[in-house]
């Protein structure tokens, strides 16, 4: 046995990997698993007409802890956006947890959230660039809402001046239905 393996060994003996087991907030992101085609609307600011778009998002799960989401689309100039959506769940903050990142953007989103009590609305916390465009950080709030199995909806919002949120993007998802063999 060479140095290094036994290094190996030795430390994984030290620090073992417990065995994890999904938790019901687990099995509830598993809703999210499969193809969806979606229509989205975007506030580009006052007095001008939302921007509307489609795409398609393709959810897998990672151990049955996390979900991937790889979604498609098109930003408001027509430039082809890619994006990918984490989603776990941490038992120890006991919050739902993940990451947003996108092709047209360099900033990595963080989220932590909660599930409402009817268990359909999942709200993640974030922080990211001002839409001000002064460099300054502000907060925002992603929402999905279940309203069936196989439609659900995307929601962001950031606090205005007022301290009230305002709703900027409204997605809505749809699953792709099988098609028979």
């Amino acid at each position: 046995m060479t140095m290094t393996e036994s290094n190996s060994s030795e430390q994984a003996a030290e620090f073992p990997c417990p065995k994890v087991e999904p938790q019901k907030e687990h099995e509830w992101l598993h809703k999210l698993l499969g193809e969806w085609m979606s229509e989205m609307e975007c506030s580009m600011g006052p007095d001008q007409p939302p921007m509307k778009s489609t795409g398609t998002e393709s959810v897998r799960s990672l151990g049955g802890l996390w979900t991937i989401g790889e979604g498609t689309g098109d930003a408001p100039d027509g430039t082809p956006v890619a994006s990918i959506m984490t989603l776990g769940y941490d038992p120890q903050k006991q919050k739902f947890v993940g990451t947003f990142v996108a092709s047209v953007m360099t900033h990595l989103w963080s989220y932590e959230g909660t599930l409402d009590e009817s268990g359909k609305v999942l709200t993640l916390n974030t922080e990211g660039p001002s839409f001000t465009g002064d460099g300054s950080m502000a907060r925002y709030q992603d929402i999905i809402e279940f309203i069936s199995d196989d439609h659900r909806i995307l929601r962001s919002r950031t606090p205005g001046e007022d301290g009230n949120w305002t709703e900027f993007m409204t997605a809505h998802y749809r699953r792709r239905q099988r098609q028979a063999a």
